[in-house]
């Protein structure tokens, strides 16, 4: 099992001109602790379920280019990008740059988008139906691969196309950089990742997440794909504290909300619900950490990490 921090939260001390400093430390705190894994949002506005619309918040492209510079080790990542926010063609050129940047420590995460008031705000066209948006994300794929593997790369598809295009440098990793198709759909998204993607992130409980690996896999064999070949991770929010007495006072302290989105657990709880996850078949644990608080970053390093590395 591998384990991960997820950046969805850009409440930072110092104002939100010391963000990049703030989430510049989590990461290389991160890159020597342990962790395999480090990923952003790749929002324009932060999520409901998260903070406030009107919150600072970073760009998810610039965030990992800047954290590819300052980290060694740590695979970065976007947690994901919305294939309706850049042309591909374009999307494929600056993820070339990161994996360069970074000497080969980049995983493409991408999705089919949904966030529909942002598409909105900034004068994005918003497909209604999910199975649109999908078509969209397979057809950038396939054009994404092209530009990474070809020399020239021509491609016709239903809703985007190159002609004779040209991208070099190559990306360091070869074929090319991991691709981590976002979303959890049963008939389609699914279906999407095993034809085309070396990764999936699904989100639930290890009983839904269990569910939804077993109907990956069932999409592996009409596809004729090696389902082992697909990375499993899933993201899910913690907050976690030595025992019950300190993580009630915590969760006073934080003003976490009732109920938590994610879970809320001591140190013996959260490695029960790991070993969980691990039996439902996740590789890469992701967490995210209620308003970035160290606390809970640490103990899963220190006291719930050991028992699965």
């Amino acid at each position: 099992m591998r384990f991960g921090i997820h950046n969805p939260s850009w409440s930072y001390d110092g104002g939100p001109h010391e963000i990049f400093e703030g989430v510049k430390a989590k990461a290389q705190w991160a890159d020597q602790h342990g962790y395999s894994w480090f990923s952003v949002m790749d929002h324009l506005i932060q999520l409901p379920f998260v903070g406030g619309a009107d919150e600072p918040f970073m760009e998810g492209w610039t965030v990992i280019t800047a954290l590819a510079a300052v980290t060694s080790k740590i695979r970065l990542a976007t947690l994901v990008s919305s294939v309706a926010y850049r042309n591909p063609a374009l999307l494929a050129k600056m993820a070339s740059g990161v994996d360069i940047i970074s000497r080969g420590r980049l995983t493409l995460g991408i999705g089919a988008g949904w966030h529909e008031p942002e598409y909105k705000q900034y004068g994005w066209e918003f497909p209604p139906k999910p199975a649109t948006r999908i078509a969209q994300l397979e057809d950038a794929i396939k054009l994404i691969k092209m530009l990474w593997t070809e020399p020239r790369a021509t491609y016709h598809g239903k809703y985007f196309h190159l002609e004779q295009a040209i991208l070099e440098p190559k990306p360091v990793q070869k074929p090319h950089p991991p691709i981590l198709v976002g979303g959890s759909g049963e008939q389609l998204t699914l279906r999407v990742v095993a034809r085309h993607a070396n990764a999936c992130n699904l989100f639930g409980d290890p009983e839904v997440v269990q569910h939804k690996l077993e109907v990956l896999q069932r999409h592996c064999e009409k596809e004729g794909r090696d389902y082992a070949q697909i990375e499993r991770t899933n993201s899910t929010g913690l907050m976690i504290a030595k025992d019950e007495a300190a993580l009630k006072a915590k969760k006073e302290r934080m003003q976490a909300p009732e109920p938590f989105r994610g879970y809320a657990l001591t140190v013996p709880q959260a490695v029960e619900l790991v070993g969980r996850y691990q039996q439902a078949g996740i590789q890469t644990f992701i967490c995210s950490f209620f308003r970035n608080e160290w606390e809970s970053m640490q103990l899963l390093a220190e006291e719930v990490m050991p028992h699965f590395t």
